[in-house]
């Protein structure tokens, strides 16, 4: 797994043994700044076979049409779809150089399917809804125990939210899986708490 980190949000970048699996981009027009942190981390364009996005706001998806323009295919969950374009409106509103997601060339599968869809790149893990931070969010867990979560609030905030029952539903479900490194696009890698 390498972490390239050029804009406001970490993106991670998965090998396997038979394709590259993006999770996450930053914003609209920040292609350059991509192109430049692949190149200090030798990896090309041609090595990602898809882009994962952990939910639709801007600056998570913001490249994914020009990634899919050069032959990178959306992995999309059947549970984001009508979220797809919920950030195109921000992307025209700032004048950003942006291009729809064209989602009819997605490969669009259930969370139950993700662990074949992984397996055909050569990554053992599988996609779980996670919609406590918006309904689309989901959260990717490796078997090897890094788990990539996007912008879910840590564990250790929960006191803070009360009887936020879809957090703690969130979280219960990433520990069943005993992951062992948490990475968040806007926070440091953490070890997971393991009590909820």
């Amino acid at each position: 797994m390498i972490k390239l980190k050029y804009g406001n949000t970490n993106t991670f970048f998965i090998q396997g043994s038979s394709g590259g699996l993006l999770v996450d981009t930053d914003y609209a027009g920040t292609l350059n700044a991509f192109y430049k942190a692949l190149k200090q981390n030798g990896i090309q364009v041609k090595d990602i076979g898809c882009v994962l996005a952990t939910h639709y706001h801007p600056d998570h998806m913001g490249l994914i049409s020009e990634l899919m323009v050069q032959g990178v295919r959306l992995l999309l969950i059947d549970k984001q779809k009508d979220f797809v374009h919920s950030s195109d409106h921000i992307f025209f509103r700032d004048k950003l150089p942006y291009r729809p997601i064209d989602e009819s060339l997605a490969k669009v599968i259930s969370c139950e399917a993700s662990r074949e869809a992984l397996a055909g790149m050569g990554i053992s893990g599988e996609i779980i809804h996670t919609p406590s931070h918006s309904d689309d969010s989901v959260s990717l867990i490796l078997d090897d125990g890094d788990c990539f979560v996007g912008d879910l609030d840590p564990a250790e905030y929960l006191d803070a939210y009360g009887e936020n029952t879809k957090l703690k539903k969130d979280w219960a479900r990433i520990l069943s899986f005993g992951p062992k490194r948490i990475f968040y696009a806007h926070r440091p890698e953490r070890r997971p708490e393991r009590k909820i």
